[in-house]
């Protein structure tokens, strides 16, 4: 990596990361044994306390022939010819401090959940640590495996269940599946969506398939002209109280992706997933957790 040609390539690096706000996106095939913090550092220009700090954050994958690829996080790991090697570097995301989420319940197969708003269910490309799913892999290390099974909007917050284990995971994404896990969510909207106790059944079909959302009104706040309404979700695609309440000519305050157009959201997205019930597939016990 010392060589001249190695040098230019280090210095083209650097001045794409500067013309980037200092983000770049380095990928490359490994041609010698080093360690990965020290191949990252020579090959971007980047220091190895930088190196180290993405990798910690989940912004390092590897892949090595025969195996999936994976995030990997530790500096000293050796990086074998053959082997692909990518970096995520993007300082104003690995600069960001997550917010914390709150355990609500610890069973040995699964554990359930509170997360805030701002916190990703899942991580990107660009880092994990500001995901619910690193930070309870955090809380619990090194003791649980941690599976995802449902997500929740960054922007939104409330209950989210999280598996421990295979079995876990794959009975719980099976009551998913079948939809016998009951999720509630409450929301604030814009305009009068109906009078009090008022059901309303949205069925738009969703990037081409069904999808069915029944709203409840529960209050209608006639100086800020909103509504709160109790949502019973019966699908779950992608965005799909937002897509539908926007469509239906009610947006969710503080919406920044489907709210009124034109016009800046001013508050957080008012958006909570509030309950969840369902019988719990290996003990048979009714489990009920509300906000």
């Amino acid at each position: 990596m010392a060589d001249s040609a190695a040098a230019v390539k280090t210095a083209d690096i650097r001045s794409a990361a500067l013309a980037n706000n200092g983000a770049l996106h380095y990928r490359a095939m490994v041609s010698e044994t080093a360690p990965a913090c020290d191949w990252l550092a020579a090959a971007t220009g980047l220091s190895k306390g930088r190196i180290k700090d993405a990798m910690t954050k989940g912004a390092v994958w590897h892949k090595r022939q025969g195996q999936k690829e994976r995030r990997i996080r530790k500096a000293t790991l050796q990086l074998l010819p053959g082997d692909r090697i990518e970096l995520y570097y993007d300082p104003s995301v690995l600069a960001l401090i997550p917010p914390p989420p709150r355990l609500i319940f610890e069973a040995k197969q699964y554990s359930v959940w509170y997360k805030p708003a701002n916190l990703l269910t899942q991580g990107t490309r660009f880092g994990d640590h500001c995901s619910l799913i690193r930070c309870v892999e955090i809380f619990f290390k090194p003791h649980k495996e941690i599976r995802p099974v449902h997500r929740l909007d960054r922007e939104a917050f409330g209950l989210v269940i999280v598996a421990h284990t295979g079995q876990g995971a794959s009975a719980l994404s099976e009551l998913f599946r079948r939809g016998a896990i009951e999720k509630r969510y409450r929301a604030e909207v814009h305009g009068r969506m109906g009078s009090p106790q008022e059901s309303i059944t949205l069925s738009y079909p969703l990037d081409g398939k069904a999808a069915t959302t029944i709203v409840t009104v529960t209050e209608y706040a006639p100086k800020k002209d909103s509504s709160t309404v109790d949502i019973l979700l019966q699908t779950g695609r992608f965005h799909q109280i937002r897509r539908h309440l926007s469509r239906e000519g009610h947006p969710i305050v503080g919406d920044p992706a489907y709210g009124v157009r034109g016009t800046k959201a001013d508050s957080p997205l008012q958006l909570c997933a509030y309950s969840l019930r369902f019988t719990c597939p290996f003990t048979g016990a009714k489990q009920a957790f509300s906000l």
